[in-house]
């Protein structure tokens, strides 16, 4: 192995920080984004079918989605600008259930966040401009979006939103229920 760098986050089994080795001079630098066999000696043996990008400015805060029948793995990363990335655990038998973990992604530290599937995630953009790139391991199936509200208290993600910054969400992404709504299901 040794091309990326894997570590465990927060204590929520399965959810990863992936680094690559970047290999840099004064031109530049080259790195791989993904390579199935070190993914799945460090543990990730999924098979991604399809990749999606999104361009978002400062103050965007998307999520927290997941597919309902039909979830993701889902390996994200930032080409362009900087994150806050989250992960929320949903899956039922998980000691860490309802937990969420959060992680800075950005161009500069080329971080990966590997998402298993079972968790709702979302992101808010920190920089002017950010392009936020994903593998997803399913195919995206437009009516079986689910959602959770991003400001739970019972979830309590911690948003690093700094003062004055205004939040802006697309229509949906302001009418998720709860947490508690998501269990009462």
């Amino acid at each position: 192995m040794g091309k990326i760098k894997v570590t465990e986050c927060g204590g929520i089994k399965g959810l990863k920080v992936v680094e690559p080795t970047v290999f840099g001079d004064a031109r530049g630098y080259f790195m791989e984004t993904y390579n199935y066999n070190d993914f799945k000696e460090a543990g990730i043996d999924v098979e991604f079918v399809q990749d999606n990008q999104s361009s978002s400015h400062k103050g965007v805060l998307r999520g927290l989605h997941f597919q309902i029948n039909y979830p993701q793995d889902k390996l994200v990363r930032v080409v362009s600008g900087e994150v806050f990335d989250v992960a929320v655990d949903l899956r039922e038998d998980s000691e860490t259930y309802g937990k969420w973990f959060g992680v800075v992604l950005s161009a500069e530290n080329k971080k990966q966040f590997f998402i298993p599937k079972g968790f709702a995630h979302g992101f808010l953009v920190l920089s002017e401009h950010a392009e936020f790139v994903y593998k997803c391991s399913d195919f995206y199936h437009p009516n079986d979006e689910g959602g959770l509200i991003w400001n739970d208290p019972d979830i309590g993600v911690q948003w690093p939103i700094p003062e004055g910054m205004e939040l802006s969400f697309s229509d949906k992404d302001t009418k998720w229920g709860s947490f508690q709504e998501y269990n009462n299901r």
